[in-house]
């Protein structure tokens, strides 16, 4: 009986050149499709994110209207009233920064074009428990009392990077009549980005179409002042970051 260390008879091992080839051949492969899979994490874990920030947005502005008895957040007084104490009432802020962006949000933002974005939180700016940070986004209508369309500025993991509007740094628009969260109605005459202006008697929910317009001609161009179009493009592919 011959020793246990030898091989069986007729069984040819691996030699080194072919282990190391085998190797090689792994090791591409990794490299092909290790980075894809993390980024898809990594936007399946903005959109996770981001849909729990909706819920609890939509169940708070629900809550706020009921407990006023309103008929809409109109009447509900939720700008009136002050948007600080909407969050402070029906969230759990653990960072209030005023009207001040730094440090709950960070103090620059890029779209996904690599330009500068001009995406802001203008006031409110606080931070949640989870990390989130949530603000107004903008100065349009907030000298109204009782707007129509409201902007929230919303990046899912605070001032932490990337800072891309896009990816972990998003406006949602809410539609004071109906309280529906949904993207921005534009007018614009001109075709120039410049002279976006908010649609103030729109409706919502937006369509399909409605979205993917905005979708292109905002939250993929490199207009610095088209802060919209990303939210609707999840909304649209079911909660899914295809871009």
């Amino acid at each position: 009986m011959s020793g246990g260390g030898h091989l069986a008879a007729g069984f040819k091992g691996f030699t080194l050149a072919e282990v190391l080839v085998t190797l090689g051949i792994i090791g591409v492969v990794s490299a092909m499709t290790i980075p894809t899979l993390i980024q898809n994490h990594q936007r399946k874990t903005y959109v996770t994110q981001l849909h729990k920030v909706y819920s609890q947005l939509s169940q708070a502005l629900m809550q706020y209207q009921t407990d006023r008895n309103a008929v809409n957040l109109r009447e509900a007084g939720l700008v009136s009233n002050g948007i600080t104490n909407f969050f402070k009432s029906y969230f759990k802020v653990v960072q209030d920064c005023g009207s001040d962006q730094t440090p709950c949000f960070a103090d620059s933002y890029r779209k996904i074009s690599g330009v500068e974005s001009s995406f802001t939180c203008y006031l409110s700016c606080v931070v949640l428990a989870d990390g989130t940070a949530l603000g107004i986004g903008s100065k349009n209508n907030i000298s109204d009392t009782n707007p129509n369309l409201l902007q929230f500025s919303v990046d899912i993991n605070g001032a932490q990077g990337p800072n891309i509007f896009g990816r972990d740094a998003f406006s949602l628009f809410l539609y004071m009549e109906n309280g529906v969260i949904d993207d921005l109605t534009v007018i614009n005459e001109s075709g120039d980005p410049i002279d976006d202006v908010w649609n103030d008697t729109a409706s919502a929910p937006l369509t399909k179409e409605q979205r993917e317009q905005n979708f292109q001609d905002a939250c993929l161009s490199d207009a610095a002042n088209r802060y919209h179009g990303c939210f609707g493009k999840i909304l649209n592919d079911n909660w899914e970051m295809n871009y």
